[in-house]
């Protein structure tokens, strides 16, 4: 994990939105948009989009962006993107904080 690139991922009140609804969807998202939810696959790109009120593409970035980081995981469905939170990931950027900073 590079610790600067994740934190300057998280550095965006949007991108931080979206870690937090992600992980807990039933909580954020409505049943209807999570009809076909799998934790496997995630969220789809476009319902993440709608609940930041932006666009598909500006939200695709912030999401790359988080990939990038490695705290999301991508899965591709179709012609769909979906993202879930990198439990893993993001227990090490805790355990790292805790340790080190």
């Amino acid at each position: 994990m590079i610790l600067l690139e994740v934190i300057k991922s998280l550095s965006n009140q949007t991108r931080l939105s979206i870690l937090e609804w992600l992980k807990e969807p039933f909580a954020h998202f409505p049943a209807e948009e999570l009809a076909d939810y799998s934790p496997d696959l995630g969220v789809c790109v476009s319902d993440i989009a709608k609940k930041a009120g932006m666009s598909v593409p500006t939200v695709s970035v912030y999401l790359k962006t988080m990939l990038a980081a490695n705290i999301l995981i991508a899965t591709r469905k179709d012609q769909w993107t979906y993202y879930k939170r990198n439990e893993q990931s993001i227990q090490e950027l805790a355990r790292h904080i805790k340790d080190n900073l």
